[in-house]
């Protein structure tokens, strides 16, 4: 007979485990209050990265940080708000990636947790695209490459500055907007459109990091380019494991599904 490959919870009409799990985390008050505080510690972590990142430009550029209230106040603020939030939204956009991938890979039982992890990958998607936006919307403000809305919001429209990357970061984050909203569409769609959509986060972080690498004026400094470049090794890592751990559990469950 055909072995029975169901979840030992289905077969006894238990819900799924991952039900469960998120039902025993909304019974703990103090797991309740952290999920409901994710947002907002996510934007506070992002903020503190785009002044990081100010701080880390001004030091390379200046040698001192004494000139950051200008900065943040002067005529070229957009410029240097522009830049800042560009590398919040790319460090959201991989942290998201890197919990995507531990929870696929099971790594985030360890820490911290299914659940948890999952919450985390969503919000820190959201927020990378609203900074994302923030990145491109806050150009239109400044006054040397004069950008207008079109440019901002057309790929390739605009001819002033690096078109070729500008454009590919520009349809980066149209197709980050597609992954992070069809997410609530899953019921829609179904797991199987779902899931194929998802694959295209691989392709927006490669195209984040050449529009990072290749148009961004920060790429030769140092901090930038140790960023730029364990970040996207890290993800390579966890992708080779993931790909690794799914042909070994493939192999392992293909006994199960002959006929006996």
């Amino acid at each position: 007979m055909l072995k029975s490959t169901a979840p030992t919870e289905a077969r006894a009409g238990l819900p799924p485990r991952g039900i469960q799990q998120r039902a025993q985390l909304a019974a703990d008050p103090l797991e309740a209050t952290l999920l409901t505080l994710f947002p907002l510690l996510i934007g506070a972590l992002a903020g503190l990265i785009m002044l990081g990142g100010l701080a880390l430009a001004l030091l390379g550029r200046t040698g001192t940080i004494g000139t950051l209230p200008e900065v943040l106040l002067g005529q070229h603020s957009a410029w240097y708000l522009s830049r800042a939030s560009a590398f919040a939204a790319y460090l959201l956009l991989w942290w998201s990636m890197a919990l995507g991938l531990a929870i696929t890979n099971r790594l985030a039982r360890a820490w911290p947790g299914g659940p948890t992890a999952g919450d985390l990958h969503e919000h820190a998607s959201l927020m990378g695209l609203g900074f994302a936006a923030l990145h491109a919307l806050v150009l239109l403000r400044d006054q040397y490459i004069g950008y207008t809305l079109g440019q901002v919001a057309i790929p390739f429209a605009s001819t002033s500055y690096q078109p070729f990357w500008v454009g590919i970061g520009q349809i980066g984050f149209y197709l980050m907007a597609l992954v992070a909203l069809t997410s609530y569409a899953r019921r829609r769609i179904g797991a199987r459109a779902w899931r194929l959509v998802h694959y295209l986060s691989f392709v927006v972080f490669a195209m984040a990091l050449a529009h990072g690498f290749f148009s961004g004026s920060d790429t030769a400094t140092g901090w930038a380019g140790a960023i730029y470049s364990t970040s996207g090794l890290s993800l390579v890592g966890l992708t080779i494991y993931r790909i690794a751990r799914g042909s070994r559990r493939a192999a392992s469950t293909a006994p199960q599904r002959t006929l006996q």
